[in-house]
């Protein structure tokens, strides 16, 4: 019933509209944060590396491309603080300044 008035042309504008924009309301709340999953992965390779866990290039790389990027997205001084210290767990060097 939906699909044969959308293809007759007889859906108003607004419902049309109303439909979409519901759709990527759900889309937007649901979706993980890229930020949120960048902080989460920076301050657990972190804690690996201040337990003792021996991280290989890969996950220092990865890691430390992680704390950039949530470095880059955060507007905090304290969450900036924090990732600046996690990433220097994670690379064992301080940024240049």
């Amino acid at each position: 019933m939906f699909t044969r008035e959308v293809a007759k042309g007889n859906m108003s504008s607004p419902c049309l509209t109303l439909a979409v924009l519901s759709g990527l309301l759900l889309a937007i709340t649901f979706a993980p944060s890229a930020h949120a999953q960048d902080m989460q992965l920076c301050f657990d390779a972190a804690d690996r590396a201040k337990g003792g866990d021996a991280l290989d290039d890969a996950e220092k790389s990865k890691a430390h491309e992680a704390c950039l990027r949530a470095l880059s997205d955060t507007s905090s001084i304290v969450q900036k603080y924090q990732l600046q210290e996690a990433d220097f767990d994670i690379t064992g060097t301080r940024p240049k300044q």
